[in-house]
């Protein structure tokens, strides 16, 4: 069976954040059966030498499936959804489009959004008046990027739901409490359509479950 290492403890601003989220979900769309081992953030587990064994940068989310150990959250997605076989096209062409998207959510949109994140916990607007100027205008950027490929389609990288969808969706979630979204209503449609889905509101009632507080609180 699947072993998916994420937070059962966290600090309070990292709670309903984090990218274990996005594996969880995977594995609730795929039905695979897994079991979550829950780590202890606030007591330093994450930065144990036992977990720095499997965990090469101390991160979570990390699986191991039956001795295959993998971290990285696309590149879990990925594997997982191979082993299913679903979730992902049966050609190469299309599975090639579907890694395309997963790189392009956290190689080319997430590293922006986490500089505006990490700025709004580490920074005042006084201290780096430049980084708040320029931050929003490269994360419209790639937004305005994300919604021109929505123009026609429902899912960012095939006519079908994709772990594509998973990764890209998880990244956006980033920005959820922000005014960075509204001037794109078809990526607010894509960001609705795809945290509709069941697996998704199953995903996010074990999460709260698990870190004790309410849905509501980190939907």
């Amino acid at each position: 069976m699947i072993t998916l290492y994420g937070f059962g403890t966290i600090f309070d601003a990292g709670v309903g954040e984090t990218k274990d989220l996005r594996v969880q979900w995977a594995l609730e769309e795929l039905e695979l059966p897994y079991r979550f081992h829950a780590l202890d953030q606030i007591a330093g587990e994450l930065n144990s030498e036992a977990y720095g064994r499997i965990s090469p940068f101390h991160q979570a989310p990390v699986i191991d499936d039956e001795g295959l150990v993998l971290s990285e959250s696309a590149a879990i997605v990925l594997y997982l959804a191979e082993k299913a076989g679903k979730l992902i096209p049966a050609d190469f062409q299309g599975r090639m489009r579907v890694v395309q998207w997963c790189f392009a959510a956290v190689g080319s949109v997430e590293p922006t959004l986490t500089c505006l994140d990490l700025i709004g916990i580490f920074d005042s607007e006084q201290a780096a008046p430049k980084l708040h100027q320029e931050g929003p205008k490269l994360a419209q950027r790639w937004l305005a990027d994300v919604e021109r490929r929505l123009a026609d389609r429902e899912w960012i990288a095939c006519a079908d739901f994709t772990v594509a969808d998973i990764m890209m969706a998880g990244v956006l979630r980033t920005i959820r409490k922000s005014e960075l979204m509204a001037p794109f209503p078809r990526l607010k449609s894509y960001y609705s359509r795809c945290f509709e889905r069941p697996a998704w509101q199953r995903t996010l009632a074990l999460s709260a479950e698990r870190l004790r507080v309410r849905v509501e609180d980190i939907r």
